[in-house]
């Protein structure tokens, strides 16, 4: 193992109660410089793990997104039915959803390296797998693998950065995170569609084993263990289940939780229809619609560095997050009259700048829904970070089918999905964390 991991957790360990930063970003004033929560020894640590935590959050999404170019392939390589075919991304997604659950509590118990290093393991594995399937239902079950033992990335990628940040910092770095996760759904399918150029749908998932070698090299290697053997618990699953409970049981966590988690389901309806609605309602043709949606990553992205670089440690965390969910409710408001005419017949702009006001805000809205409440979690980051992401992909995943619900005619029902998540997630960050407390949830707490 790597020197410098019991530095780091020590480091790590001193601001878990708050700190300048915390009371900083309670109260509006400016923050003073962060303190850097990794090894003296190692100058440039820090830009290293802010990589390898990206690539992490980013590779079982980029499996996802890089896969979508190769379905009409699959179905007639395998000669399965298309909607068997579809079971392949969602096996992923229910993997990467329930995998969290799984390896989030472990992480708390035997530290970040282990559970990640044998869920990337997995994750070659099954990916290699995944390339040599030769029904479609192996290939569901590989897939099923890929995305639970993925989800190791993107559980501990959120434990290891609140092991090694608190408040004001922690905002900052996962507004970075952002950054480079973000790239993923953009490039993914441009990746993909390269990719097909020179190979068939199974060269796809040898480039993303390779990939996936690449990065438990990285971690192997450069990232060390974040959590202290005397900050990790020894029971079983009994004192898993009571970590969860407890935090849970923490009104304001569980506000924060089903605030982002319905804000990630307005998000999820305008991935999950947006091709539909802008293509074959407003008339985009297939570049049109993927120029605007990259556009629309990168306006989320920009978003994210303003809430890191300039919001984060002059506004408070609370406030700044009401400010994002205002705007999502508002842009899906106006998103939700044009589509049911109060303002005459409109084109593809005026819908398109709505929806990239409404995705530009979730930069601000994302990383502050992970961050307040992980702020809550001192002893049980990795059961914190599960429910965060278990919570996400499961009330997403539950909003996506509703958006065809009134057939292919109309974009009511995606503006409707998105208003309801929007104002649902409003109600849960005002009715739960009281925000108007002067910055109390804000100071830690928890669990």
């Amino acid at each position: 193992m790597p020197e410098g991991g019991a530095s780091i957790s020590k480091s790590a360990e001193s601001g878990m109660s708050g700190g300048p930063a915390v009371e900083a970003a309670a109260h509006g004033t400016p923050a003073p410089t962060p303190e850097r929560r990794v090894p003296a020894a190692a100058p440039g640590t820090g830009l290293l793990v802010t990589f390898i935590l990206g690539g992490l959050t980013a590779v079982t999404p980029l499996a996802m997104d890089m896969y979508l170019p190769a379905l009409p392939e699959v179905t007639r390589a395998l000669q399965a039915p298309a909607a068997t075919v579809q079971l392949t991304l969602t096996a992923c997604l229910a993997g990467m959803a329930l995998g969290q659950l799984v390896v989030g509590p472990m992480s708390d118990r035997w530290g970040r390296r282990r559970p990640l290093l044998v869920g990337l393991a997995i994750y070659v594995v099954a990916t290699a797998l995944c390339a040599f399937a030769p029904t479609v239902e192996l290939l569901v079950a590989c897939r099923l693998a890929q995305g639970l033992a993925g989800a190791a990335g993107i559980v501990i990628a959120r434990a290891v950065a609140r092991d090694l940040y608190d408040g004001v910092a922690l905002a900052r770095f996962f507004s970075t995170l952002m950054l480079i996760s973000g790239m993923a759904p953009i490039m993914a399918p441009l990746i993909g569609g390269q990719v097909l150029r020179f190979t068939d749908w199974r060269g796809v998932f040898v480039v993303l084993t390779v990939a996936g070698l690449l990065l438990t090299a990285l971690v192997w290697t450069k990232l060390p263990e974040t959590l202290a053997p005397s900050d990790r618990h020894g029971g079983g699953f009994g004192q898993t289940l009571g970590a969860m409970r407890r935090l849970l049981a923490d009104r304001a966590f569980t506000g924060y939780m089903l605030a982002g988690g319905f804000a990630f389901a307005s998000l999820f309806a305008y991935v999950a229809a947006s091709p539909f609605v802008m293509q074959e309602i407003y008339g985009a043709s297939p570049q049109t619609f993927s120029l605007l949606f990259g556009l629309n990553s990168v306006g989320l992205m920009i978003m994210g560095q303003v809430n890191g670089k300039i919001l984060v440690g002059r506004v408070r965390l609370d406030k700044v997050l009401g400010i994002g969910l205002a705007v999502v409710v508002a842009a899906a408001t106006a998103l939700l009259l044009m589509s049911l005419g109060v303002f005459g017949e409109v084109g593809l702009v005026p819908v398109a700048a709505a929806l990239f006001v409404l995705m530009s805000s979730m930069g601000i809205v994302m990383p502050n829904t992970q961050t307040l409440p992980l702020m809550r979690a001192r002893q049980a980051a990795g059961s914190a970070s599960a429910l965060l992401g278990t919570t996400s992909f499961l009330i997403g995943a539950m909003a996506s089918p509703l958006v065809g619900i009134a057939g292919e005619d109309t974009a009511v029902p995606m503006a409707v999905v998105q208003l309801a998540s929007a104002l649902v997630a409003t109600a849960c960050f005002l009715g739960m964390c009281r925000p108007w407390k002067s910055g109390t949830s804000e100071k830690g707490g928890g669990v």
